[in-house]
């Protein structure tokens, strides 16, 4: 059983990955370097600029009332938005 173990254990350690150009180490959502988004209004170009600054590969528009899945998804920015549709935070999840 043992040998068993250590066989797996063996087999899986090669498929860790590693950080390399195609696969940068801040991978996923950084809702901080968007920080200057706050303030605007809700568009489609905004939602692509959040994005493309964020690193996040999906976009969730939240407005006030809305009911949200309380689901964690590192790879998703949320956009927190007023009554008048403008950002009033990001946060990533």
């Amino acid at each position: 059983m043992k040998s068993l173990i250590a066989a797996l254990a063996l087999t899986l350690s090669g498929c860790a990955t590693t950080p390399t150009e195609a696969s940068p180490a801040r991978a996923g959502c950084h809702a901080e370097a968007g920080a200057a988004l706050i303030g605007r209004t809700a568009t489609a170009a905004l939602g692509a600029e959040a994005l493309r600054l964020t690193g996040a590969r999906r976009l969730r528009w939240i407005r006030p009332g809305d009911m949200v899945t309380m689901d964690y998804s590192p790879e998703r920015l949320n956009l927190h938005l007023d009554a008048g549709r403008k950002v009033e935070r990001l946060a990533c999840g």
